[in-house]
């Protein structure tokens, strides 16, 4: 099933560029189960081929994960809690999200702040979730956007460089994200910890409106 979603990923943006990449990355932060991890390290193939360009494929990537993130914000934010958890209840298994996911990315957003959203971006897991729990908390939808574009912009750039770096050989590290996934959201936490701990105070200085 898996390989089958990949092999139509790739046609898809063989033929469609970055009108596909946009696309895909959108559905996926709208809480449609397309893997980044397959999109943009092929993109980035395509780099390597003088098919498309570098920073061109990760500004499309990280745009369209802030327009799907609204999408999946918005449904947060007009939406009770208990509608929303009736409706991962029942329509979840088809998006691939539970309520115990959905339970968790919660938690993170009510227990390390509105920069989670940030962070959240950095994680294979996480990422696509973090828009219903911002909506709910009626987060400031300018910092939300802000947070989610920064986050996937990196990401983004992470994702197409590998599939440049390897080339041909650009899904050499899908094995590696599903072997390592606790890993990397373990280490993530961790710099999530102490970024707020050292670094929070600058940045809601720097966020902060002037009156």
């Amino acid at each position: 099933m898996l390989e089958l979603l990949s092999q139509t990923i790739i046609h898809f943006i063989e033929t469609t560029h970055y009108y596909g990449i946009f696309l895909l990355m959108a559905l996926e932060s709208a809480l449609i189960p397309i893997p980044s991890e397959v999109t943009m390290p092929f993109s980035g193939y395509l780099v390597q081929q003088e098919k498309l360009s570098f920073w061109a494929v990760v500004f499309v990537g990280a745009l369209a994960n802030l327009i799907g993130s609204l999408l999946a914000y918005a449904l947060g934010y007009y939406l009770e809690e208990s509608i929303l958890l009736k409706l991962i209840g029942k329509y979840g298994k088809l998006i691939l999200l539970s309520e115990k996911e959905y339970l968790r990315a919660l938690r993170w957003f009510r227990k390390y702040g509105q920069s989670v959203t940030f962070f959240s971006r950095l994680l294979p897991a996480v990422r696509t979730f973090i828009s219903l729990p911002a909506g709910l908390a009626e987060m400031n939808i300018w910092k939300f956007s802000f947070y989610t574009f920064l986050g996937s912009f990196i990401w983004s750039g992470f994702l197409a460089w590998i599939g440049f770096y390897f080339g041909s050989n650009w899904n050499i590290i899908e094995p590696y994200f599903k072997k390592f996934h606790i890993v990397i959201v373990a280490v993530f936490i961790i710099f999530v910890l102490w970024y707020l701990n050292h670094k929070l105070p600058l940045l809601k200085k720097f966020l902060k409106p002037k009156e």
